[in-house]
């Protein structure tokens, strides 16, 4: 059981919450500290000084003071007038991670909103009442505003919800759970939609599916190896410990690992090829080099996961600091940093795929013996291509622009919002690039028969078979394809 504001969070936890909401919770500490923070705040209401987002407007309007008895209206409207998201709603499980740590940060007491709000976010998490959230509209500075707002809507009684896997109005969904509208205190609307949870759902939910494809990729390269019979002395234990960066040394071990024991490989021991193309040869540099980006943004996930990203941070009754640490700059770099990694494996697995086509060392042009009347697996390369291609677009570095907004108030900031998207569309395109070479890699060990590979190689194939028959000739190949991401996408490859 996670304690909600007190226990530091893994991105383990978020996924174990997600499946189970019931696995955390508040306690005494939590509320305490909770009541504290918003004593705090209503302290600072009814004395004369003024504290940015208590008493006073927002961004510009800064300068504004606002009369105690206007500040339940002033929260009111800032939530209803962020909410202006567009296009798709995100995925349920995204707003799903949006409000376990959004509850997370504000229990730990320096946002000033009350027990009952948190609660209220509980209550909803635990009967899946989801808020629905549109996938654009934040720049990723004054924290997610937009989506945040929409989060928070149903709140208020507003916006629309998930609920199984339809798209409700909020309002009778909450009145059928018996769920009243809530009425906003001093500084809690503003607590509710400053912070970074938007881009860090992203990047939590991304960095579990890029962990999984990480090491399918490096079963994923075995397979073409053993079809290609490519040489498995690169992969050394020697040869990495001379040049010991984290990510390729465990690449080199999973690669030998995948490898042992390969009749395969064996029977290619003595002949005259000298060394194989790049694709094959390094595999353990370039899966290493995205290992070590996704450790990166692992790291400073987690950071993010267990911070307060609030603006104004309340200290006590007596001090409160205005900063920025909504701005969502610290995720949306190492964010592209990891899409280009991604892509980067996409782009190594369409070379091997290539590889596997050209008819060399005993396989067959397009790993077909009847090419020419049969395309065999030309064409599904060029969806590969096209896939790869389009992640290549997707690598430019959303956190090297910036757009001023709130007349200028807000004038850098850090589109983290777009590089969390950009990053899980292209983990999205890899498993379809991946899809393409497990599919050759597959025909191609029906080359190498009686020739046994290691047991993982022989798993994976076997798993392949299970759905995707031998290529004899032409065929709807594209469902081939479809069928094997399906079983990326469903965990289904022992990759361990």
């Amino acid at each position: 059981m996670k304690i909600y504001g007190v226990d530091t969070f893994t991105i383990k936890d978020v996924l174990d919450i997600l499946e189970d909401p019931k696995r955390a919770k508040l306690n005494k500490e939590a509320k305490k500290k909770i009541l504290k923070s918003q004593q705090n705040v209503q302290k600072i209401v009814a004395s004369d000084r003024t504290v940015y987002g208590i008493n006073t407007g927002f961004g510009p309007l800064c300068d504004v003071k606002i009369s105690e008895e206007e500040t339940a209206l002033l929260q009111h409207n800032l939530i209803i007038s962020h909410a202006v998201g567009v296009g798709k709603p995100i995925a349920k499980e995204l707003s799903k991670v949006m409000m376990i740590a959004k509850i997370h940060a504000l229990s730990k007491g320096f946002s000033g909103v009350s027990l009952e709000m948190i609660e209220r976010l509980i209550i909803m998490l635990e009967k899946d009442i989801i808020p629905v959230v549109p996938e654009q509209g934040s720049v990723g500075a004054s924290g997610d505003l937009a989506p945040l707002a929409h989060l928070v809507l149903p709140l208020l009684g507003l916006g629309k919800v998930w609920q199984k896997n339809e798209i409700k109005e909020a309002g009778p969904v909450l009145e059928k759970n018996g769920l009243a509208p809530l009425k906003l205190g001093p500084k809690e609307g503003l607590g509710l939609i400053n912070g970074t949870q938007f881009i860090l759902a992203h990047s939590i939910l991304g960095l579990h599916k890029f962990e999984y494809i990480l090491d399918l990729a490096d079963l994923t390269a075995a397979i073409s190896l053993e079809a290609y019979r490519g040489s498995s002395s690169p992969f050394k234990k020697e040869l990495h410990e001379i040049r010991p960066f984290d990510g390729s040394q465990k690449v080199a071990a999973r690669m030998r690992k995948f490898l042992k024991n390969s009749e395969n490989l064996q029977a290619h021991e003595f002949c005259d090829r000298v060394q194989d193309p790049y694709s094959m040869r390094c595999v353990p540099q370039v899966h290493g080099a995205s290992r070590n980006a996704f450790e990166h943004l692992k790291n400073l996930t987690e950071t993010e996961l267990n911070s307060v990203t609030d603006n104004p941070i309340v200290l006590s009754a007596e001090e409160s600091i205005s900063g920025g640490n909504f701005h969502g700059q610290l995720l949306a770099m190492p964010l592209d940093y990891a899409t280009l990694a991604a892509a980067e494996l996409g782009n190594i697995s369409d070379r091997r795929s290539y590889l596997l086509l050209e008819g060399k060392y005993g396989l067959p042009r397009l790993l077909t013996e009847s090419s020419g009347l049969n395309s065999g697996f030309m064409i599904p390369q060029y969806t590969s291509a096209a896939l790869v291609t389009e992640n290549k677009t997707l690598c430019f570095p959303a956190s090297a622009d910036s757009i001023p907004t709130s007349l200028g108030q807000e004038d850098h900031v850090s589109m983290g919002s777009i590089s969390g998207r950009k990053f899980n569309q292209v983990l999205g395109n890899l498993e379809n690039i991946l899809a393409v070479e497990l599919m050759f890699g597959a025909q191609g060990l029906e080359f190498r028969r009686p020739a046994k590979c290691s047991k993982y190689v022989e798993n994976a194939y076997d798993l392949i078979r299970t759905k995707v028959a031998k290529l004899e000739e032409d065929r709807l190949i594209g469902e081939d394809m479809l069928a094997i991401a399906d079983l990326i996408r469903e965990r289904k490859f022992e990759v361990n």
